[in-house]
């Protein structure tokens, strides 16, 4: 028997390729599925079934283009309506791979046709439990991300998922293993762990949603506490999970097709297609093409695009590293953004040389920002971390404007004021800072190195630490 957790960083998600006795499953599997085709090749196996835990918003699954190349049925959880092909399993209804039995267990409340696949082997040994964004390690999935499509309260949603919790998956062996869609990171749940498995018995002990003394009013009111609105993107991926999607092999020729210095003003011109540049912020300040978003590609590079631009079907321009267009590319398709429509062929370097007009941003580091805080304690200073970020601990009179709702800011900003932009490190201060130039905004100076830069300075005085009660 083989269980490999295939876990993806920058969108915190877990998928899982689960092989025995030449036969095998991918359960929530990515777009891009040579990874899964060369294990079960490698290890002369079939894979029988895709097992989907529901219909992701976070990304694009790759349940079609997998069933495509390897023949695998795809299998939903009871209510799903899929607009292809594909099985819709009864509650409770048993699927065999090889010498292993998985039993569908249907637990609404994340979204209604949300399901856990529970692992046995010959001899009904409850071995493993694939939760999906039912029950993360140290949390369980936001109920309001299936709002409308359940025609349900946050509420009806939230007691749902008790009910789930309570009558599927609590009563099950404290030995076995869980095994989540998601870990630290997602935006699908308020306080995932860092950890990415762990036993159900230290669950039901360790997880605040599985208090056993825990009412169902409680539970309501402490699920649903603390939570923000999703990222713009996440019905559109939904509709891309249930309706199909492009083969990503299309989507892959069309962005990494090169484009001269020329070719690619041109089409920025053309199409009014958004460049996204996607350096470190280091090298972005130092020169770029007028307009260009910075999101750098070493950071959680698909989420914040989904969060910045929201519309999946936005053309885009690429400016990468050399070599790292398909890799950008590709992690635009796991989040279904599928029109980048080419890269600067050489990069930046390329455009420079072709004698481009570029811009520069001003940047600089927590120590000359504290000299010049020192001499003006009235800087504007604009805290551009996550709310709950912010409240659990910022420089007093810092004004919080997080990334993720930039368009919210972009009207309220001064345009002659001098601003001061921080994150936590630097990697969203840029992207913010690169958006408001494209808007015409160019009196704003990112800090380098972020809260923390700001706070090892000792110059800003610094709000009490308060543990944070959601990630989002």
């Amino acid at each position: 028997m083989i269980v490999e957790q295939i876990y993806t960083g920058c969108l915190a998600q877990g998928a899982y390729y689960i092989e025995s006795n030449g036969e095998a499953v991918v359960i929530d599997p990515l777009r891009d599925i040579d990874n899964y085709v060369s294990k079960a090749a490698t290890n002369k196996a079939k894979i029988k079934y895709v097992f989907e835990t529901h219909f992701h918003a976070d990304f694009v699954s790759g349940h079609m283009d997998l069933a495509k190349a390897t023949g695998a049925e795809i299998i939903y959880g009871p209510t799903a309506v899929p607009g292809f092909t594909a099985t819709v399993a009864i509650d409770g209804q048993v699927f065999q791979v090889g010498e292993l039995f998985f039993e569908v267990l249907h637990t609404p409340g994340h979204t209604m046709e949300s399901c856990c696949y529970l692992m046995k082997d010959a001899a009904g040994k409850q071995l493993g439990l694939f939760s999906g964004d039912t029950l993360f390690i140290g949390d369980v999935g936001r109920p309001d991300l299936a709002q409308q499509a359940a025609h349900k309260t946050l509420e009806d949603l939230a007691g749902l998922l008790f009910d789930s919790l309570r009558n599927k998956i609590m009563p099950l062996n404290d030995d076995l293993i869980v095994y989540p869609a998601h870990g630290a990171g997602s935006a699908c749940g308020k306080k995932m762990s860092a950890e990415t498995t762990d036993s159900l018995g230290h669950q039901k002990a360790s997880n605040y949603a599985l208090r056993a003394t825990m009412t169902r009013e409680e539970f309501i009111q402490e699920v649903t506490n603390g939570l923000v609105a999703p990222p713009g993107y996440f019905p559109l991926n939904v509709a891309l999970n249930k309706q199909g999607y492009e083969d990503i092999h299309a989507v892959l020729d069309r962005g990494t097709k090169a484009l001269s210095a020329n070719a690619f003003e041109a089409a920025a011109d053309e199409t009014e297609a958004i460049i996204i540049d996607t350096r470190s912020a280091a090298e972005f300040a130092k020169g770029f093409i007028p307009n260009s978003y910075n999101i750098g590609i070493d950071g959680s590079f698909a989420v914040w695009v989904g969060a910045i631009i929201k519309d999946v079907k936005q053309p885009l321009l690429i400016v990468a590293e050399e070599g790292r267009a398909a890799e950008v590319v590709t992690r635009l398709a796991r989040v279904g953004f599928d029109h980048a429509i080419g890269y600067l062929k050489g990069g930046f370097e390329a455009w420079k040389q072709a004698k481009k007009d570029f811009d520069i941003a001003v940047s600089m580091d927590g120590n000359r920002l504290a000299e010049m805080y020192k001499q003006d304690p009235n800087i504007v200073l604009l805290d551009v971390r996550k709310k709950s970020e912010y409240d659990s601990e910022h420089i007093v009179g810092a004004i919080n404007a997080p990334l993720d709702f930039v368009d919210e800011t972009i009207a309220q900003l001064d345009h002659q004021q001098t601003i001061y932009v921080h994150c936590a490190g630097g990697y969203r201060s840029m992207a913010f800072v690169s958006i408001m130039q494209s808007k015409g905004y160019h009196n704003l100076i990112n800090c380098s190195t972020g809260f923390k830069g700001l706070k090892e300075t000792g110059a800003f005085p610094v709000t009490e630490f308060v543990c944070q009660n959601t990630q989002l």
